[in-house]
């Protein structure tokens, strides 16, 4: 489901990220092949320096269709910036990546919060990250850091993803899952 980054499969997330159901929310704004080739390029290298995290996300074919990633790490925290092409919106894949996405920052590389930013008029994405019962709403909770992410013209959503209850839901859903089998 998800692998590292790859330059190789930046002209396929490139056709996909421009769809104007995408575009005006990723992070990185590429407006030709090239120019996502060369952002690509950036987060490879600021992987390899510990600034970001970054995966492809793949369909069950092995096809890339977005990518999820952390970005501005600091302290054992960082912000979840995901995006998946639009033919693939609405199919579950959303959930699946960021299960083991997170899985892979709280345990391997031992984080204690994921930080999610979503702007306000960006219904679609709200609705599916609080649809995952370890997102909670954290607008009130850290007013310093959501008055620093509104600072600018667009205007946000905090959310956060502590380690502690990704850890319970995850353990509970594991639990639900050997029940069933049993």
């Amino acid at each position: 489901m998800l692998k590292h980054r790859d330059l190789l499969e930046t002209n396929e997330l490139y056709q996909l990220l421009i769809h104007p159901s995408v575009f005006p929310y990723v992070r990185h704004k590429a407006t030709s092949p090239e120019e996502y080739l060369f952002m690509t390029k950036q987060i490879i290298e600021e992987e390899a320096l510990g600034k970001t995290i970054s995966r492809t996300i793949l369909d069950e074919w092995g096809q890339p269709i977005g990518t999820i990633s952390l970005y501005d790490i600091e302290d054992g925290a960082g912000f979840l910036g995901t995006w998946i092409g639009a033919p693939f919106q609405g199919k579950g894949y959303n959930q699946l990546a960021k299960k083991e996405f997170l899985s892979e920052i709280f345990f391997k590389y031992n984080f204690h919060t994921v930080f999610l930013r979503i702007r306000k008029e960006n219904e679609k994405s709200k609705r599916a990250s609080l649809k995952l019962q370890y997102v909670i709403s954290a607008n009130e909770l850290h007013p310093t850091l959501y008055e620093e992410i509104n600072a600018g013209e667009a205007k946000y959503d905090l959310y956060k993803i502590p380690k502690d209850l990704f850890y319970l839901v995850s353990a509970h859903e594991q639990e639900d899952t050997e029940e069933q089998v049993i």
